[in-house]
């Protein structure tokens, strides 16, 4: 019964193995423009003005 478990044990592998962990880079000026003109353009309102106020808080 011990040597299933070990053997169960060796065989998982870590799901963010190759993944970086860490704080995600802050949006390009250009990143920030083209998602607000393509809110604007497909007309939706709420996340425009949700993503105006993200846009604002970074300083943009």
């Amino acid at each position: 019964m011990e040597s299933a478990i070990c053997l169960t044990q060796e065989s998982k592998t870590l799901w963010k193995k190759d993944k970086i962990i860490g704080q995600k880079r802050p949006l390009k000026l250009q990143e920030v423009w083209s998602i607000r003109i393509r809110l604007q353009l497909a007309e939706n309102l709420r996340e425009l003005a949700l993503f105006e106020g993200y846009s604002a808080s970074i300083g943009f």
